[in-house]
């Protein structure tokens, strides 16, 4: 994804699971967007909310948690904590900011 250091909008990301899961929109989505290649850290961990019942999102741009530079690359991770054992962390994509 291509987007304007300067627009404020929303990232959506879509999130898929076994037909017998559980509803996974009990629990707010955490992201993470960042220009090295290692895992985030605990730190640059933010919450997104659900837009709908597979599509996770959270708001970027100036004045957000996750404010863009120009010029750089990112790499958009996501966290998914639904009940249970599980804590699924994926990498979803990136984003360039112009």
């Amino acid at each position: 994804m291509v987007i304007p250091a300067s627009t404020v909008e929303y990232i959506h990301v879509t999130v898929t699971a076994s037909p017998s899961a559980v509803s996974l929109t009990g629990t707010p989505p955490r992201f993470a967007l960042v220009t090295h290649r290692t895992n985030p850290t605990t730190g640059e961990w933010k919450t997104g909310d659900w837009a709908d019942a597979t599509t996770a999102r959270i708001l970027a741009g100036p004045g957000t948690d996750l404010p863009l530079t120009a010029g750089t690359d990112y790499r958009l991770w996501i966290n998914i904590d639904p009940p249970g054992a599980e804590s699924v962390v994926r990498k979803a994509g990136t984003v360039s900011a112009t």
